[in-house]
């Protein structure tokens, strides 16, 4: 697993081949280019590991958790008040 930040897919957009997605980060909806994940199409409720704007692998609701645990351990956390992209 990458240290990476985790998210849900809100929506695939349409008009981007199937490159991009609305994903849902800590409450705050981003554009998340999904063109690097393998094993087939993205559905909306996919969790995901984002880098740099990418999502780069994907993950069940239990990965997200525990990417998101050790973000808040290193402060950066939604409690924390700094930003997680």
């Amino acid at each position: 697993m990458c240290l990476g930040i985790p998210g849900r897919v809100m929506e695939v957009l349409d008009g981007y081949n199937g490159q991009l997605a609305l994903v849902d980060v800590a409450g705050v909806q981003r554009k998340v280019n999904i063109g690097l994940l393998e094993d087939g199409p993205v559905e909306p409720g996919t969790w995901v590991l984002i880098h740099m704007g990418f999502a780069l692998e994907r993950v069940d609701q239990n990965g997200a958790d525990q990417a998101m645990s050790g973000l808040e351990l290193m402060g950066r956390g939604p409690d924390s008040g700094e930003p997680l992209t």
